[in-house]
Formats: C-alpha cells, structure tokens, sequence
C-alpha cells in the first residue's frame, strides 16, 4: 500500500501544475501540526503501542502526509498541492533516497569476517576509524560498512546500548563534517557553490574538539562498564568467538568510489540542460547521477556474493523504514520549511529574528543553535538551505566576509542531527541494525537523554570556544 502511495501521489490532483508554489507568509503555525504529529508518532507508538507501529507505520506516515497534502489543496488550490508533492518527491526525496539505498547496499555487501575482542580500546579505534571514513564515504556509507564489526565484536557483552549510541554521535553524524561527501547538507552547500574543501580548511578545529572529546568521554564509559563483573558472557557462550578477520564482496569498494565519483560528478557538471517535471525543474546533471546510483544498486546485488549479504545478515528491513518515514518527513516539511523562507513575514518570524541583532548583522553562536535545533528534528539538509539563505544566500560572501556564520550554519546542521533519531537518516538506520541483532535500544526520549547529557554540554562549551 505504501509504495502504490508514492507512486500514485501525482494522481492525487489534476495535472494543472506548472509552477505554483507555497506562500510561507500566508501559512500559520497550524500548517506545521501533520508534521509535529509524525514526529511524535515516531516519538511515542513505539514505546505505547510498539505492534502496531511495527506493522503499521507506514500507514500512519500515510495518513499524516495526506493531513496535510488534502487542506492544502482545499485551501489553496490542487496545483500547488500537486507541486507540493512533485518537488518533495522529484527534487528531493528521491535523489535522497536514491543515495542513501546505493551506500546502504554496495556497503552491505562488504562483509568483514572474523571477529576481534570487543575490548574498550578497540571499540574506540572502530569509532576513530568510521569517524575518519564517514568525511570521505559519507556517514551513511561508514555507518553500513563500520556497523556490523562492531556489533559483532561485541556480542559477547551485556551492555552494547551505549557503544551504538557513541556509533551514532560519532560515525553517523560528527565525522561527516569535512567535505561535502560526508552529509548531506554540505553537498547541497557544495551545489550552492561552496568549495569543495571550504569545510575542511574552517570547521575542522570545531571537528576535532568535538570527535575527540566524545571518543574520550565513550572510552571512560566503556571501560567502567567493561570491567564490571558478569559484563561479558563466557567464552564458549560468545557467538562470535576470535577469528581471523577476512573481508568478502571487495569489489563493492570499486562501486563505492563509483557512487563517489558520480556525486562529485554531479556537483562539478554544469550541463545546462534541465526538464521540467510537473514544474519542478530536474537538472540533466542530477537525473544521470540518480540512474547511475539505480545502476549501482543493481550491479552491486548481482556481484555480491551470496555468502557476504548472508554474513551481514542484509535485509531490506532497515532501507524500508527510512524510506517509508522520510517519505512522510519530506512531504509534511514543507510548510515548515516554506513558513521558514518567508523570514520575518512568516509564521517563524521569531526564529528569524533571533539570530540576527539590532543591526541586522548575524549572530554567529545563533545559528549555530537554530540551525542544530532544527536539524534535530526536522531534516537537516533543508534546514541547512534555509539558514544558508537567511545569511544571504551568496556563497562568496558566506566563505568570505561571513566565514564564521557560515561554519556555524554548517556545523550546527551536521553536528546536531545527533539529538534525536530522526535528525539524520543513518541514526534510525543504525538504530534498525542493532535491534535486529538484538540490542535493546533506548527509545526516541531515552537516546535524547543520552544527547542531552553527552552532546548538549559539548555544544554549549563549542559556543564560547568557536561562535562568541
């Protein structure tokens, strides 16, 4: 039923559309409740009612989706409902997806065999190694190719929640913060015209302190909870005991520099040439990387060997989820986002106007803070573009003379989206994986509980560090 939804949705309205758009400043903050509503269906059923979201979230995303995609086209007419859903599907989510599916499975068919003592010092250098490769491979990449070793190294321990949860910090989100391959909204930063090593020549001390100090804070914790007594199962118990370590489907590293290529082939590729689907203009360039990316997918199921997706235990269950709830994310965004461009003519006026001062000059440690809070919950790709554009939207000034905001801008979107599961779509990927091999882990609060109190006071004493 889902996928006959998102296939279908252009067939909710009459095709009339061509270039309508949402007007933000005629919204209210009402517009924002299908939205607020998903977020807390993500939030709250699975702890309350964990059946039926498990078989039915797909559903609910659904129903939220069209709470909001129907009023929209009562009020405002079904042309700009229409492009509502085209731009979000064709401009968007699918190139979103398409990505994330293409390192979800060329990475899932990397199959790192043998298994090492998950010891507290080995558990850090696999955080250190995944947060040094989700900068070059994406954190979608490293997360899939890091996760499962690390998971394995330590099945024979009892407390893993909080290994997973560091994994999430760290790999997931933290180390995608120097090149625009790392995370997704500094490849959209990369489209907009900032260098492709602009970040890496000014975030990378605010990287560093932050990777460091998690990596030490995860070491202590790790190493507490490694020497309690009964912390790890007997030996002969160990589902994984010491082997030698092996890797199977290498030739997946071959399409993973493919899909790097085509990204960065995106980025650099002015073809001049787009078309326009229902209104929402598609650049020939992007069109060619998303069918080499569907190509890749392909290539790479049928080169795997069989033996390397079974030793990962590959499924499609956690790809699945992400693209069922995103898909419901993209389309009831979009009036936030829209009240969001419309500055201080909009419903979040306030936002707006909290980040700049009297004189109309940005506050640095500002955006920092709106641009990481809003990435926690909503998608930090878009949140990146909207206070990109509230800077000024001009990327040799932004690189320039607002060097600073724009380090801030961009290290509170990529930073952030560790707060909350669903402000990056590896954490819930990672999450997914985790719990299939039986980690039981914290709920949407309870993993907030760990942000709040690991991340939140890093991020304050970053502000007076580097946004004063």
């Amino acid at each position: 039923m889902q996928a006959k939804f998102l296939v279908g949705l252009a067939g909710l309205f009459p095709l009339l559309c061509h270039a309508a758009e949402l007007d933000g400043s005629k919204l209210t903050a009402w517009w924002a409740v299908p939205f607020v509503g998903l977020l807390l269906s993500i939030a709250i059923c699975p702890l309350w009612i964990p059946a039926f979201w498990h078989h039915h979230f797909g559903k609910l995303t659904i129903g939220w989706a069209l709470a909001f995609l129907l009023p929209c086209a009562a009020f405002f007419g079904a042309d700009i409902a229409m492009h509502v859903a085209v731009h979000a599907f064709a401009a968007e989510y699918f190139p979103f997806i398409i990505l994330l599916t293409a390192l979800f499975v060329v990475a899932g068919g990397i199959c790192i065999r043998g298994n090492l003592r998950g010891t507290p010092e080995l558990n850090t250098g696999l955080l250190a190694l995944g947060t040094a490769l989700a900068s070059f491979m994406g954190t979608t990449g490293a997360s899939m190719l890091m996760i499962r070793p690390l998971i394995r190294a330590n099945d024979n321990r009892r407390h893993a929640a909080h290994i997973i949860v560091f994994f999430i910090f760290l790999v997931a989100n933290a180390g995608g913060s120097l090149t625009p391959l790392g995370d997704p909204p500094l490849f959209l930063g990369f489209l907009k015209g900032i260098d492709f090593f602009w970040t890496m020549k000014n975030i990378f001390p605010e990287t560093l302190f932050l990777c460091v100090a998690l990596l030490v804070i995860f070491y202590v914790l790790d190493r507490h909870y490694y020497r309690q007594r009964e912390e790890q199962m007997p030996h002969h118990l160990d589902p994984t005991p010491e082997r030698t370590i092996s890797v199977e489907g290498k030739v997946n590293f071959i399409l993973l520099g493919a899909i790097i290529g085509l990204v960065l082939m995106s980025g650099f590729w002015k073809s001049g040439i787009a078309f326009s689907i229902l209104g929402t203009m598609v650049e020939l360039q992007n069109l060619v990387r998303d069918v080499a990316l569907i190509a890749v997918i392909f290539i790479s199921l049928w080169i795997t060997p069989k033996r390397a997706h079974d030793g990962n235990d590959f499924s499609w269950g956690p790809i699945k989820e992400v693209a069922k709830l995103f898909a419901g994310i993209f389309i009831t965004i979009a009036p936030v986002i829209a009240m969001l461009r419309a500055g201080t003519d909009g419903a979040f006026a306030p936002v707006v106007r909290a980040v700049t001062d009297g004189n109309g000059q940005p506050i640095d440690a500002m955006y920092f803070w709106a641009s990481g809070i809003l990435s926690s919950f909503l998608d930090n790709a878009p949140t990146y573009l909207v206070f990109f554009n509230t800077a000024g939207g001009d990327p040799n000034v932004l690189m320039t003379g607002l060097a600073g905001t724009l380090a801030a801008i961009s290290c509170g979107a990529v930073f952030m989206g560790a707060n909350s599961y669903i402000g990056n779509a590896p954490n819930l990927m990672v999450k997914a994986i985790a719990e299939e091999r039986g980690i039981r882990m914290p709920s949407f609060f309870g993993y907030m509980g760990w942000s709040c109190a690991v991340l939140v006071p890093l991020f304050i004493v970053m502000t007076f560090i580097f946004f004063r």
